[in-house]
């Protein structure tokens, strides 16, 4: 007999399992739609859900000889990334010509030094052309929303910009909530459906020109607003609100604000323009105000505040709505230990970095407020969080607070000031790179597979 015949039926289960195998996989590893993004579940995004990612299942055909596709390149740049990441959070830190970040106010910060690294040599961001200022491409510089108009101006001019969009990392959606308010709204009018449509009508033409926008849902674009209207209008289109990156100042975790895809960014009051005259006080041994506050009453929690501390002089306790004549904000700040950095009616306030700059220790008084770089950063070294419901005890906490940790908050302060300064043009590790590392840490833990191209 021959046995060629034999043979045959082991060779036909065999086969079976192949085509078997390769239907599962594509089940379980394919999805239905054209692309696949996936985002981290943490409730506090910080580096280690990075650099101890959950290993995702490789489709057999991306391992395949055919030759990668853009996206798949793309793909496999931010894999290298991630598995430096991962490898510097067991190593010693490297050398940097400009700074080593060091000391507990980082969560890791070999983690933190090698991502930054990692960003400056790979990230690229594409800025779309399309839209003709003021309502694009440009907003105002100065005031307490001037960050917006800052970052578009330094975007458009940035090294990590990049002309070629099929190069890009993540893709910037170039308008200003601001001039939006100011161009498109009718003041008084109570009516924001021409501010929706704009945004809505910019996106559409973008996605018709473009196939980046289809190709991920929106997941690899962001958009920054600092005004508080920005997360109300970024739900005039479905996929900018579910999928994109918002960075905003309104980062209020009760109204939409997710940690593991959205970035917050800082509120930062800038009369001039810049930083001038902002920074630095002195030392902790000069300063006699045990805590200082001045605000008007805007919002809930600031009505709390002043009705139980309002003019009340005890034990260097300064909190009263408006300054007396003579008195001036920024050197009151500069006598205080610690400063109430209170909600208004939205939870942003510039008040956390004016303390920063000004070496006083914030103290936080905020409901579902999502801090400024907090994948990077530990608040809890530099600031003090006081809930609402505690707003009576408020000088009891703070007395209770030993000199020796006073000391170590203010000093920490003094450290990390150097990630919420302005600076024009842009240095290393300014509040600039801070929020495109937050950005880029948000693209590193967003998967997007391209099933069209794969097939």
């Amino acid at each position: 007999m021959d046995a060629s015949k034999h043979k045959l039926p082991w060779l036909i289960l065999f086969l079976s399992l192949i085509i078997i195998s390769g239907f599962l996989t594509s089940i379980f590893f394919y999805p239905t739609n054209s692309t696949t993004f996936i985002y981290t579940n943490s409730s506090l995004f910080n580096l280690s859900t990075i650099i101890n990612p959950t290993p995702t299942p490789i489709p057999h055909r991306i391992l395949s000889t055919k030759k990668q596709s853009n996206l798949q390149k793309i793909e496999a740049d931010l894999a290298e990334a991630r598995a430096a990441i991962k490898k510097a959070a067991r190593n010693e830190s490297i050398e940097d010509r400009d700074y080593v970040p060091s000391g507990s106010v980082y969560w890791n910060p070999n983690s933190f030094h090698r991502s930054y690294l990692e960003m400056e040599k790979r990230f690229k961001i594409y800025v779309y052309e399309e839209g003709d200022p003021p309502i694009f491409h440009t907003a105002p510089c100065y005031g307490i929303l001037g960050l917006e108009g800052i970052f578009i101006n330094d975007m458009e001019i940035s090294r990590f910009r990049t002309k070629d969009p099929e190069k890009a990392h993540v893709y910037f959606l170039p308008f200003s909530i601001i001039t939006l308010i100011n161009y498109v709204y009718i003041v008084g009018s109570h009516d924001w459906s021409p501010m929706y449509d704009t945004v809505s009508d910019y996106i559409t033409v973008i996605d018709h020109k473009y196939p980046h926008w289809n190709r991920s849902q929106g997941a690899d674009h962001f958009m920054l607003a600092c005004h508080d209207w920005g997360p109300s209008i970024s739900k005039s289109v479905p996929y900018l609100f579910k999928n994109s990156i918002r960075a905003l100042c309104n980062a209020n975790t009760s109204e939409g604000f997710k940690l593991s895809r959205d970035v917050s960014i800082p509120e930062i009051y800038l009369p001039h323009g810049t930083t001038e005259g902002l920074l630095g006080g002195p030392s902790p041994s000069k300063r006699t105000i045990l805590v200082f506050f001045s605000g008007g009453v805007h919002g809930y929690i600031r009505e709390v505040l002043l009705k139980h501390w309002e003019n009340k002089t005890e034990d260097g306790v300064k909190i009263q709505k408006y300054l007396p004549k003579g008195d001036d904000y920024y050197q009151q700040v500069r006598k205080s230990k610690y400063c109430i950095c209170a909600s208004g009616w939205e939870v942003a306030s510039p008040r956390m970095v004016e303390a920063l700059y000004m070496g006083c220790v914030p103290v936080l008084v905020k409901d579902d407020y999502a801090k400024p770089f907090s994948d990077v950063l530990n608040w809890d070294t530099f600031s003090v969080d006081i809930p609402t419901s505690h707003i009576p005890q408020l000088k009891d906490i703070l007395m209770a607070i030993p000199q020796r940790k006073y000391l170590k908050l203010q000093k920490n302060g003094a450290q990390v000031r150097k990630h919420f300064v302005v600076n024009l043009p842009p240095q290393r590790y300014d509040v600039f790179h801070m929020i495109l590392h937050s950005i880029w840490l948000r693209r590193l833990d967003t998967h997007i597979r391209d099933i069209n191209e794969e097939s």
